[in-house]
């Protein structure tokens, strides 16, 4: 697993590089804010990673998924001030991406590794609840791009620091380089757009809207592989999307 992020997270820094090039600029401040996102998002992808080999997805997305109230709350206190309304949407929504990754099936209370898991994805959480705070922080004060740039350096280094101590491999089939790549395209993407959102919207708000990719993940899931969804998984899309319209209309 870990090979492949590397992969896929080098796919999107090429991509970056190429964009660099053409503008053949970049900004410091924002760059160095970047750095500071990146560094978190490598440490919560390692950290979500190791937990769901401890645990169990029904475990560790649910508690992942909160890591959206890490840049809610920092700007809230940073004098962000959505309305009432909004943040009634911005729970929901939240509520609804916590509960649409909630697995039918959950882990023992007394599985092996279980504790150590639920640690690891409270530290994912934080972590990249710190990446995504960065990320729109840098994007909206200074240079999208540059943020991007030096969001994926940190990342990069990170992952690459991990998979040397862990003698992790990195290898992946030829067959499957260009699906990985793909999904560094693809992960690079949403990106850029969470900071163009940010740029135009409050950070507060765009966070957690940019945190829903559970609920698109489940109906993916159940639309192309035919997943069933629990009653559980159902509440959730529900009240992600009534969250989006509420924010929406606010």
């Amino acid at each position: 697993m870990l090979g492949v992020t590397l992969v896929s997270q080098a796919a999107g820094f090429i991509a970056l590089v190429v964009a660099v090039a053409i503008r053949g600029e970049i900004g410091s401040r924002s760059f160095a804010i970047g750095l500071l996102a990146g560094l978190g998002g490598g440490v919560g992808l390692a950290a979500f990673y190791r937990a769901l080999s401890l645990g169990t997805m029904s475990v560790v997305s649910p508690i992942a998924a909160c890591g959206a109230l890490v840049p809610f709350v920092l700007s809230v206190a940073t004098g962000e001030r959505p309305s009432g309304i909004a943040v009634a949407g911005a729970l929901a929504a939240l509520s609804g991406a916590v509960l649409a990754s909630v697995e039918e099936r959950r882990a023992a209370a007394h599985s092996p590794g279980r504790a150590r898991a639920i640690v690891l994805a409270v530290a994912a959480a934080v972590a990249l609840g710190i990446f995504v705070y960065f990320l729109g922080l840098g994007s909206k004060e200074g240079d999208a791009l540059s943020t991007l740039f030096g969001a994926r350096v940190g990342s990069l280094c990170v992952l690459a620091v991990v998979a040397a101590m862990l003698r992790a491999p990195v290898r992946i089939p030829r067959s499957s380089i260009v699906a990985v790549a793909a999904v560094g395209l693809a992960d690079v993407s949403a990106n850029a757009l969470f900071a163009l959102a940010s740029r135009n919207g409050l950070l507060a708000l765009v966070s957690v809207l940019g945190s829903l990719y559970p609920v698109v993940t489940v109906l993916l899931a159940h639309v192309l592989l035919g997943e069933r969804l629990t009653r559980t998984q159902r509440l959730g899309v529900t009240l992600a999307l009534g969250g989006v319209a509420i924010i929406a209309g606010a």
